[in-house]
């Protein structure tokens, strides 16, 4: 669906960029997917294994040009700072240490519940976003990190945002999906039945985070820059905002949310650059971006309180309840 997704988005002329775009925004709403959706609560945190699977993709993998790293990160241990894996090996590398993190942040948050769980989860983000800014000799601080490899297109993008969505799938119809939707319904009955809630929704944490380091590591490979200022709020609210949208009690929804707000956006920014209308150029103000994701927001919640999909599944034949 993905592939066919992208294949009618460049036909009727979106661009490759605008396309691959949008499957790092799946995979990181995916990921987040798999954690707020099923457990039901929300996390503010997720963009910070984003944050850290970019830069562990260029630990790794940096650059294309070998003397700028042991340049810009001298505080990079010196096997890391000689080091040029490829590509797919770095990608691989930054989703086990956004994996890795999110287990050790995981372990700590998941004893907290509901909206002391999700504060939680902000003070994370604000926090590795400052210990990002300020760590210099091995991020860069402020700067900006250029010359990565580029290696993620629309055909890449596509394919890796397949395999976020196989993961998400597997997990949700796996027994510890099924126990942490259990624990998000009613956690006195789960834990009544057996459930260990701190240990399912530490799998989904954990998983979570991974997908999204994927995300961070895709984000850095297409546009081969990387800077801290990204990873922070503005993302952070668009993530929920796809996730919401679509409705967050579904993995179809979390992907039908991305695709919405993308095409919303596309056709404002080509409304904001100007169309030709006869011999003149239309064009409306610029800023209307924002104020046309903003009203959609409104309205879906306005109309359909639990989102596009429902919390339904789409199928190619059908659309059913979740279980």
């Amino acid at each position: 669906m993905l592939g066919l997704i992208a294949l009618v988005s460049s036909h009727f002329g979106g661009s490759a960029q605008t396309v691959t775009e949008m499957m790092i925004r799946v995979v990181l709403v995916v990921g987040l997917y798999v954690f707020v959706g099923n457990s039901g609560i929300l996390s503010f945190g997720h963009i910070s294994f984003m944050s850290i699977g970019a830069y562990a993709f260029v630990w790794l993998s940096c650059c294309t040009l070998p003397m700028l790293k042991p340049m810009n990160l001298r505080g990079l241990p010196i096997f890391l700072q000689h080091i040029a894996l490829p590509s797919p090996i770095g990608l691989l590398g930054a989703a086990a240490l956004a994996g890795i993190v999110a287990i050790v942040v995981g372990a700590i948050l998941m004893r907290l519940s509901g909206t002391a769980a999700s504060i939680a989860t902000f003070a994370f983000l604000a926090g590795q976003y400052a210990f990002y800014m300020n760590w210099s000799g091995v991020t860069g601080g402020t700067a900006l990190l250029a010359n990565l490899p580029v290696f993620v297109g629309p055909a890449v993008g596509t394919g890796l945002a397949a395999l976020a969505i196989l993961i998400a799938w597997l997990h949700q119809e796996s027994r510890y999906g099924f126990m942490l939707r259990a624990a998000r319904d009613d956690q006195t009955a789960a834990k009544g039945s057996g459930v260990n809630v701190w240990f399912v929704r530490t799998v989904a944490f954990s998983l979570s985070g991974l997908i999204v380091g994927i995300g961070g590591a895709m984000h850095a490979g297409f546009l081969g820059i990387v800077t801290v200022d990204a990873f922070y709020l503005p993302l952070t609210f668009l993530t929920l905002a796809m996730l919401i949208v679509g409705g967050s009690g579904s993995l179809s929804g979390a992907v039908i949310g991305v695709m919405a707000l993308t095409a919303v956006t596309e056709i404002l920014r080509r409304l904001e650059a100007g169309i030709p209308v006869g011999g003149t150029i239309l064009s409306l103000p610029a800023g209307l971006q924002e104020v046309g994701l903003g009203l959609v927001m409104i309205l879906v919640m306005m109309f359909r309180p639990a989102g596009i999909m429902g919390g339904r599944e789409l199928t190619f034949g059908s659309i059913w309840p979740r279980r």
